[in-house]
Formats: structure tokens, sequence, C-alpha cells
């Protein structure tokens, strides 16, 4: 089969769009004929190398897919050649406590798959095999390339929103990169709960997108000082959570921009992770800083059941072919993308 591999960390061009064998099945797994594969920024660092996360090489990467099942192993139930299917990336052991309690993020042996999974297993390929317990039913009502854009933004949003920070209505969140397929979902997620979100994004382009998400407020980060902007927007009062995933570059704002008693949910830290914080800010507002790590499967489907009421909207704004990887992964390195770039086998 054709998948996009590569054999050692670098730049773009260690990607290469080559053969390679077809996955070989264990007792508890499906095959998927993958119809599309989303982009993520752990693809890219899956590719650079990123300190005390082991990868495991050959490489495929991509964390979200969706396609027909054509295979499935011997041990298999409830999952049936030709169903139509999208996959939850997050990997546990499936026998400790956590994994019992569907928390399987914090299980000793947590893995994202296409991510810390290998060799050669990942969604960037012309076939796929994942866990059956991984496996979630594609909503009908949404494209190929739709389901595989949500998986993984999705179920981090709403444990990072609902079940984290405990989204209200009322609130007012301040949602950094709301161009992107994290921020449009947030500000989605911010409109189901009644809450008012601040989207910030580094071009007119995405905060046109955002607010056709249901933002209700807009800052252009390239023109406009954010901090400023916020006590403008809150009349000096603060926000009530911020929606961080930026990292070094944004936190010192981040912290600001509360009110007392406010939350910053975090789920990542593309710029960097080293977060300076003036901690007479943390203990004169109590403030709440959260950590989130992606989301469970019951996460999952349960934002899902708003997709198939059509009241949260997969967010596309490039489909590629499965060759051109190297071509989203620079589409996101310069913040290019609006919304999920989506790879078509």
């Amino acid at each position: 089969m054709k998948a996009i591999v590569f054999d050692e960390h670098g730049e773009i061009d260690k990607l290469r769009y080559t053969d390679v064998p077809e996955p070989v099945l264990g007792a508890r797994d499906v095959m998927i004929k993958v119809r599309a594969a989303a982009a993520n920024y752990t693809d890219i660092w899956a590719r650079r190398g990123m300190p005390g996360v082991s990868i495991i090489m050959p490489h495929i990467s991509g964390s979200d897919a969706a396609g027909e099942v054509v295979d499935i192993g011997s041990g298999v139930e409830g999952v049936s050649v030709g169903d139509e299917v999208m996959i939850h990336p997050g990997i546990g052991c499936q026998q400790c406590q956590y994994c019992a309690n569907g928390e399987e993020f914090f299980c000793r042996n947590f893995k994202i798959w296409g991510f810390q999974t290998g060799p050669l297993d990942g969604g960037h390929a012309e076939y796929a095999k994942i866990p059956v317990s991984n496996v979630v039913y594609k909503p009908s009502n949404i494209s190929w390339e739709e389901a595989a854009s949500l998986p993984l933004i999705l179920e981090t949003v709403w444990r990072m929103l609902v079940v984290r920070a405990r989204i209200r209505p009322g609130d007012t969140v301040l949602v950094w990169g709301a161009g992107g397929g994290l921020g449009t979902m947030a500000v989605q997620v911010c409109k189901l709960f009644n809450a008012r979100a601040i989207a910030v994004a580094s071009s007119d382009a995405k905060l046109s997108k955002a607010s056709e998400m249901g933002a209700e407020f807009t800052i252009n980060r390239s023109e406009q000082d954010v901090a400023q902007e916020v006590r403008r927007i809150t009349e000096r009062r603060g926000v009530d959570i911020v929606f961080e995933h930026v990292g070094q570059s944004t936190w010192p704002d981040s912290v600001r921009s509360l009110r007392y008693g406010g939350t910053v949910v975090v789920c990542g830290a593309t710029t960097g992770f080293e977060a300076n914080t003036d901690l007479r800010f943390l203990w004169n507002k109590q403030l709440n800083l959260l950590g989130s790590h992606m989301g469970s499967k019951a996460d999952l489907m349960d934002a899902l059941s708003f997709v198939e009421r059509g009241l949260i909207s997969p967010v596309v704004s490039e489909i590629l072919p499965l060759k051109e990887v190297p071509k989203g992964q620079t589409l996101m390195e310069e913040d290019e993308a609006v919304g999920k770039i989506v790879y078509v086998p």
C-alpha cells in the first residue's frame, strides 16, 4: 500500500510517499480502508522529534482517519466488514483501573495512535489497523473528509471546556488560535453552551471564519494588543476561561486576561513549553490553571451527538492528495490553515 513514511527526524524532506506492507491484524484489531485522514500538529512534532517522546521508526503519522472496515481480527465482536467508522486515537491498555473508568489518558501505557504507535502504524496510508475498542461509527450526515477531521480536536476541545473548565451559559471565553482546527471547534462549543467566545487569530480571514462559527468578538493578534482588547471587551473584568494551546508566546497574556477566580485550560504548546507566570496573579486573583490531554472515547461520543444534530460542524479548509502531506505540514508550520487539512489516499 502507499503511505507517507519517515525513517529519521528532520525537516519536510524526510517525508517519503512510498510502498509499505499492509498492516497485520491482531485478534482484537480491525483494518480500515482509509477514505480520508487529517493533519494534526502531532504529525510535525513526530517528524521533528520531541524531547521525552519516543517515535518508533519507520513511522507513519496520522492520528485521525475515517474509512470502511475491510477486515476484522478473530476476536472482534460488534463491528463488521463494510461498517463506516472513524477512529478515537487514544489507546490504553484496557486492563488498568484508569482504562476501566474510561480514563485511558491516565493509563501508564497510554499512546496516541499515529504519533506514539509503530512501526508503520498511523492514518496517513491507504489502509490502517486499530484496536476495535477505538472504533466509533461515522455520523451519516457528514462526508468522509469531515469525519476524518473531527476525532482528535473534537474530543480534546470537549474535555477542555466541558469536562475540565466546566463551561456554563454566560461565560466569556478567550479562544487562542480561533481560525485553526482546535479553535474553530472551541468557538462552536462556546456557542453550544451559550457562552461568549472572544476569538483571537492572526488574520482577518481566520477571524471571519470564527465569526461564522459563532464568535461574539474578534481580536487580530497581528494588529491589536490582546490583553488590552480583552479588558475593553469585558469592561476590565477579564474572561472566565482561557482556551490555551499555543503556549510560550501567549501564556503571559492568557494569565493577565483572566478575571478573579478565572480558569486557564491548556492542552498543548505549539510555540514552546517554557511559560513564564507572575505568581502574584495566581494567588491574588485565585486563578485556576488546568491541564487537559486529549479526551476519552466517551467524550468523543458525547460531542458527536451534537455533530449528528447539526449543532457542531466540521471545518475543513484544504483537501489534498495523500502524497501532498509535505504541503499540508508546511501550511500548518506557516500558520496558513483555516480549520483542518485533510488528506485523501
